[in-house]
């Protein structure tokens, strides 16, 4: 039996093939469309066999098939198909396994552009919608009709970082002879891995902390081995092919995972910690934080924590926390998160539920805590607080 690898040597390892690329570390970028063939024969023999050869740029290039490899070693089982974006994984996931007259039931705390996709588009197909809070088991057997064929996950919650009994959910779902898909880009294979804890279907935003440096789009599912050729027909003919670049950068990134999730890690609880202690903040909302809903599960379920979190603050106007955001220095404002940067938005959770209420007062930030110093970054939350404090004097007044 082949004894199995640390997954930090996974991380430089996998994809890798020395003889294969020359004796090159890094595999080469094939910036490819049309591949060329000496026979007939041995086209049509690659054509028969698509999903995993070199037959066509749409289906993938070696660097694309580098990047899969990598992503099935640290997932631990089945296969990847590496997609162009994050959503695109989502969306190629449904498309491969739910059909007209299917019901799929989404956690109500789930990445908000995925409802969009569920309401507006599944629905179009004839594909029945629904949702539950994924912090009640009864209100997901509640929720599973004859026909549900999927329940789709994520750990922890957008925006309120909340964490379900992952195994328990995909119990009642397998009892119900639904599947379970699993968005994991928080965690990343390095600190939960999904298929290890019931899910059948591991979904990865790879722009996030896969290529680490907000430099590119990437979508990654791992789904059974029995299942690759039909989730890979789907992506390939949405079109939902990534470019070998990006492929290259996501590669890259990987290899440095490890290093950056643990700095992440580190500078994420050390925010949050002081967080936690200003007058102005009512809750940080952190799984690694006992007060947070799941933290018992995170803490029996995941080896690590990422740097994305979110802080509700005490009650006071938008505008006094707008004025907050608008002054920070090293924090920006955007979409994404993941990079090397460190991001601050405004969030409003109530907006994006509809099976849980979401019923807190004072506003809510999400913090992702990048590479930079630690010192650097609370001093310039202070002086936000300073901001936000005054902005609330003034409207007072």
């Amino acid at each position: 039996m082949t004894k199995r690898n640390k997954t930090d040597t996974d991380i430089v390892e996998a994809g890798r093939d020395a003889k294969l690329q020359r004796g090159a570390i890094n595999p080469a970028v094939y910036h490819a469309s049309t591949v060329q063939f000496p026979t007939v024969d041995a086209y049509e023999t690659a054509q028969a066999d698509r999903h995993n050869s070199f037959y066509y740029g749409r289906y993938g290039t070696p660097t694309t098939k580098a990047l899969e490899r990598a992503i099935e070693t640290l997932e631990g089982n089945g296969r990847t198909v590496a997609v162009g974006t994050g959503l695109g994984a989502i969306t190629t996931a449904f498309l491969a396994y739910l059909d007209s007259g299917d019901h799929v039931v989404l956690a109500d705390n789930i990445y908000a552009p995925v409802r969009a996709v569920a309401n507006r588009l599944l629905t179009r197909f004839g594909i029945d919608v629904s949702y539950f809070d994924s912090m009640d088991q009864t209100a997901l057997t509640a929720a599973i009709e004859t026909n549900t064929k999927m329940v789709y996950l994520e750990a922890p919650g957008s925006l309120t970082f909340e964490t379900p009994d992952i195994p328990a959910l995909a119990k009642i779902a397998h009892d119900a002879g639904a599947l379970v898909a699993f968005d994991n880009t928080w965690a990343t294979p390095y600190y939960f891995r999904p298929l290890e804890h019931g899910a059948d279907i591991s979904i990865l935003a790879g722009t996030k902390y896969i290529g680490g440096h907000a430099d590119l789009m990437m979508g990654l599912l791992t789904v059974p081995n029995d299942d690759f050729d039909r989730v890979r027909f789907v992506a390939n003919y949405l079109g939902n092919t990534p470019g070998p670049d990006d492929c290259y950068l996501a590669l890259r990134g990987l290899r440095t995972l490890a290093v950056r999730l643990d700095r992440h890690q580190q500078t994420a609880l050390r925010l949050a910690e002081w967080l936690a202690a200003r007058d102005e903040v009512a809750q940080v909302m952190h799984p690694a934080f006992a007060a947070t809903p799941g933290h018992a599960n995170w803490k029996r379920d995941f080896s690590g924590a990422s740097g994305l979190f979110g802080v509700r603050l005490s009650p006071c106007s938008e505008k006094a926390v707008k004025t907050m955001i608008d002054g920070m220095t090293h924090f920006a404002i955007g979409a994404s998160w993941g990079g090397y940067e460190s991001m601050m938005t405004l969030e409003r959770p109530a907006a994006h539920r509809t099976a849980s209420e979401w019923r807190h007062d004072g506003p809510v930030i999400r913090i992702h805590a990048g590479l930079e110093d630690a010192d650097d970054l609370i001093a310039d939350i202070d002086a936000g607080l300073a901001r936000l404090r005054q902005a609330a004097e003034e409207e007072r007044e």
